[in-house]
């Protein structure tokens, strides 16, 4: 049975291949989504952050929920079958390399988002907090780069992360102290990237990644 996050963005990115929604369209009310996809209004709201994390949505308090220019760009979602050890290869081949195109040419705008990412990620105390402000940095990062193939690819990648496997993995591998480590693993990307050092950046996204691999998949 499918999920509502996965519903919901089914639902929006239906709407924007199919021509009835694109960029600035507004969502229907979550009232409107809780009876449309019969779901308590909590799981409405979760699939809204969700998908929000993701940038297919952006939601202004008091006006609604927005859709983004990356419905456009959703290619097909990542096999159901993905693996962890699968995901967390390519993201070592891939995101080091976007760190390091993102040191070279990120605004000062991509560097205060990034940075307002980090310390709501360091502030988090639980899992889903963290996980939130997590997906959020790597994705303000990717966002830097300026390149839309890379983007592209990201989101794709992003789709594997949504998969079921991998939250559970996440949630049964994490704890206060990894995640004390990995915001400062973190910080030190972020520090690169202000230093428009993109050696540094793309060495301190592997190592970080290196580490989130080996304590997913039981090698620590």
């Amino acid at each position: 049975m499918m999920g509502v996050e996965q519903s919901l963005r089914l639902l929006v990115t239906d709407g924007a291949q199919e021509g009835r929604w694109g960029p600035g369209s507004k969502l229907p009310t979550e009232r409107a989504l809780v009876e449309h996809l019969s779901a308590p209004r909590s799981a409405v709201r979760r699939a809204l952050e969700v998908l929000e994390r993701d940038g297919l949505v952006i939601r202004h308090v008091g006006r609604g929920t927005f859709l983004t220019d990356m419905v456009l760009s959703q290619g097909e979602p990542a096999p159901g079958d993905t693996s962890p050890a699968e995901i967390m290869q390519v993201r070592l081949l891939l995101e080091p390399q976007v760190a390091t195109l993102a040191a070279r040419v990120a605004t000062q705008a991509d560097l205060d988002r990034i940075g307002e990412c980090l310390d709501a990620g360091g502030k988090s105390d639980d899992f889903e907090g963290f996980e939130a402000w997590d997906a959020k940095l790597h994705r303000a990062i990717a966002q830097a780069a300026h390149n839309g193939l890379l983007m592209n690819m990201f989101d794709v990648l992003n789709t594997a992360r949504a998969l079921p496997v991998w939250g559970t993995l996440k949630r049964r591998t994490s704890s206060p102290e990894r995640r004390s480590c990995y915001h400062r693993e973190h910080a030190a990307i972020v520090a690169a990237l202000c230093d428009r050092d993109p050696d540094g950046a793309g060495d301190a996204m592997r190592a970080h990644l290196q580490n989130v691999s080996d304590n997913l998949l039981g090698r620590n």
